[in-house]
This record gives C-alpha cells, structure tokens and sequence, in this order.
C-alpha cells in the first residue's frame, strides 16, 4: 500500500498559508503533480490543488515559474 504524505507526517488540514509544503507538490515550472507522481491519497489531493489555488489567487504562490 502506497504511503501518503500528509497521513504519515499527520497533517490533518493542508493550510493555503504554508508555502513550503505546497511547493513540494508543483513542478519546477510551477504546475501541481499528479498524485501518481505524489503518492497522494484522491481525497487529499482535491484539498492540495484547492489550498495551492488559493494560495496562488492570494499571491503567495506563482502561477507559472519565471
């Protein structure tokens, strides 16, 4: 059984406001990975597209990597 992130770091809410966690799961370019690339549970990778979008529309993540 494949380990997902968050569950064996026991993150229970992936918050919008830690950068540095959301920027484990984008790309160099800026796009956020699969969840086959990820090891991210379904569930959990609907929360971190969600959090990495407001994120973005609240300026703290690029929406493409210069």
């Amino acid at each position: 059984m494949k380990q997902d992130y968050f569950s064996s770091n026991n993150i229970k809410h992936i918050d919008y406001k830690d950068v540095e966690l959301l920027k484990r799961f984008l790309t160099p370019s800026g796009k956020i990975m699969s969840k086959k690339r990820t090891n991210v549970t379904s569930k959990n990778q609907r929360k971190l597209a969600l959090a990495v979008k407001r994120s973005r529309f609240m300026g703290l993540l690029p929406y493409i990597a210069k």
